[in-house]
């Protein structure tokens, strides 16, 4: 799924990683519905769990942004999906996409980001490995950094 607009050149290096995160999370709210509507049982309340949380991180960031003076990036209307999702185990892979496409993104946020805001942009980044890590079975070393070996499914970008 792609996620990024083009930067304007006038933003600062925090603007620009903050619009880069929302538009992750834009993404994997969207991705997420997906997730949800092809699944079941558990899977299908942990795909509803991590759409709330991107949800909710979308607002916040989407309130960071305004608070730098900026205007933030809408969500597409919608996204292309990086593989056709028919079944379960299609939208488990989905899921772990997704949540290494925000890590990629939350990554440049923490090193962008001051005090409080570099510190909540950990705890995301944070969050993130730990859903990527629970849908996919397994952890990876340094989740979000590009020498992160990519999961059969494929980094996001």
């Amino acid at each position: 799924m792609s996620t990024s607009p083009s930067p304007s050149s006038s933003e600062s290096p925090l603007v620009r990683a903050l619009q880069s995160a929302l538009d992750a999370e834009h993404a994997a709210v969207y991705g997420y519905g997906v997730v949800g509507a092809k699944s079941t049982g558990a899977q299908q309340t942990s795909a509803r769990t991590a759409y709330d949380a991107h949800r909710a991180r979308r607002d916040a960031l989407a309130q960071q942004v305004e608070k730098q003076g900026a205007v933030p990036h809408a969500a597409a209307a919608a996204y292309a999906l990086p593989f056709p999702v028919n079944t379960p185990a299609d939208a488990g892979r989905l899921a772990v996409y997704l949540e290494e496409g925000v890590a990629a993104h939350l990554v440049d946020l923490v090193g962008a980001a001051p005090g409080d805001t570099r510190v909540t942009a950990a705890k995301w980044l944070r969050d993130a490995a730990v859903a990527g890590a629970a849908w996919r079975g397994s952890s990876v070393p340094f989740p979000g950094l590009p020498d992160t070996p990519a999961s059969p499914s494929g980094r996001a970008s």
